[in-house]
């Protein structure tokens, strides 16, 4: 990975419908300064607030990531952004014309595609990194979900994901990444998927 900044060479527009709304919705992103990081910006409301893709500003985590400023709110946003970090996008400006990013087949691949297309550009800054000198771990027992982070002896980034939905159809699985250079081909492909019965609570939720 490189240690200098990166934005995109040029801007790329992708177009679909919301997955939650089901309404068109257009996403462009564009190539920010140094510095700037990610940050999503409501095209469609007076004043085109601007969101920052900062975990302090997570709003929800039900059925996808959505982010909030004020009145302002990205829903969906874990594909695009996934891609973003995956492909070594440091600063970009994502800007939605609706309240969700394009759902396109279900999965990151659509961005990362978008991404090639118009190539990276290095900047004149050096990258700011965490690092992470001891385990983490994190719960939330109502939704059976935790996260345990460890130190790698080399510094590398590693990520190791298991899922079990208590589904005799689906079983328990688990994929490791060992390298973000592995996400076109390993994870970016993987589609969102729902059960049955998670759209009939759905529907009846309105």
């Amino acid at each position: 990975m490189s240690d200098q900044q990166h934005t995109l060479k040029g801007s790329t527009t992708i177009k679909g419908v919301g997955l939650h709304t089901g309404e068109p919705v257009t996403l462009t992103l564009r190539p920010a300064p140094v510095g700037h990081g990610y940050k999503f910006q409501r095209t469609d409301l007076e004043g085109e607030p601007l969101i920052d893709a900062d975990a302090d500003l997570v709003v929800s985590t039900a059925r996808g990531t959505t982010l909030g400023k004020g009145e302002a709110v990205v829903n969906t946003t874990e594909h695009v952004l996934a891609a973003l970090y995956a492909l070594q996008v440091d600063n970009c400006l994502l800007q939605v014309s609706g309240p969700e990013m394009p759902i396109m087949d279900g999965s990151a691949l659509p961005f990362v595609e978008a991404i090639e297309q118009v190539g990276l550009q290095a900047q004149d800054a050096p990258r700011n990194w965490f690092v992470l000198k001891d385990p983490i771990w994190f719960e939330t027992a109502e939704r059976g979900t935790e996260m345990l982070g460890v130190p790698t002896p080399g510094g590398e980034f590693r990520l190791t994901v298991m899922v079990d939905y208590n589904s005799p159809v689906l079983g328990t699985q688990h994929a490791s990444m060992y390298r973000t250079e592995e996400f076109k081909e390993e994870i970016a492909p993987c589609r969102t998927f729902v059960f049955l019965r998670e759209l009939e609570q759905l529907a009846k939720a309105g």
